[in-house]
């Protein structure tokens, strides 16, 4: 099933995306009863999703953010790929969604796009054993960790280099009928303005998703909504006003936005 959160005549609501993503005219949202975290049901009154507009899929607590997680990536910014999972947060506020405007960022001179692998929280948990990590994941999603990549070269901590407003575009929607197993190989791409950036597989990462969830859980509690950044392939590069990004994920959709000049 594909989540989305949306609104419509001023009114939010999670639905059931219906249809064929390669033939947009087909899609439909059934309208949810309840929240995806608990027991829900479908309406049954369905809207097509050109009568709406999405917004971030979810609106987590906390975005966990694991870097380096891609050889190849570390190795082009000049970094060696860390024994153990790297994390960083991104707050609430960095979240927007696809077809949101990216303001740049007026204290960079140097944003850059890191398509990614996003995973979803479902239920409340810690101390996550190995062979229950499916059991706390609701689903996937695309997301474009963007990096103020200079501030984040002279910064020793990132909160400003990856935490800036609107530094965390997710969406379209949570893909929830991807298995972890499938989720492990699945081709991840990004193009600005059409052209293609980045090209790799999640097969590719270092420490792969039950190993990430692992680790952060054994240090905090994880709450429904939260999202997992899973690290992104190599080919970031930097973006400039106007440009228009998209990150595509295979079984999820893509997530597209445009990046703006900061009003």
């Amino acid at each position: 099933m594909r989540i989305a959160r949306f609104s419509i005549d001023g009114n939010v609501a999670f639905g059931a995306v219906e249809g064929d993503p390669a033939q947009p005219d087909t899609l439909a949202i059934d309208i949810i009863k309840g929240i995806p975290f608990a027991e829900f049901e479908l309406s049954g009154t369905k809207v097509p999703l050109s009568k709406v507009r999405l917004l971030p899929p979810v609106l987590p607590s906390k975005v966990v953010a694991f870097g380096r997680n891609y050889a190849e990536h570390a190795a082009e910014l000049g970094n060696e790929v860390p024994t153990a999972p790297f994390a960083f947060f991104k707050p609430s506020t960095s979240v927007i969604g696809t077809g949101d405007p990216v303001p740049y960022p007026p204290f960079s001179s140097e944003l850059h796009h890191e398509a990614e692998l996003a995973v979803v929280i479902g239920r409340m948990c810690r101390e996550v054993p190995r062979d229950r990590v499916a059991d706390v994941i609701l689903g996937y999603t695309c997301a474009n960790d963007l990096t103020a990549r200079d501030v984040q070269r002279t910064e020793n901590q990132w909160a400003r280099a990856k935490g800036f407003d609107a530094s965390c575009p997710l969406g379209p929607w949570v893909e929830t009928g991807i298995g972890l197993e499938t989720a492990a190989d699945l081709a991840i791409t990004c193009t600005v303005n059409g052209e293609l950036r980045q090209a790799g597989r999640t097969s590719q990462m270092t420490h792969p998703i039950a190993d990430l969830i692992v680790n952060i859980s054994e240090a905090m509690t994880l709450l429904p909504g939260d999202v997992i950044l899973t690290g992104t392939p190599a080919g970031v590069g930097p973006l400039d006003i106007g440009d228009e990004v998209a990150v595509s994920i295979e079984g999820i959709g893509t997530l597209t936005n445009k990046v703006i000049k900061r009003g």
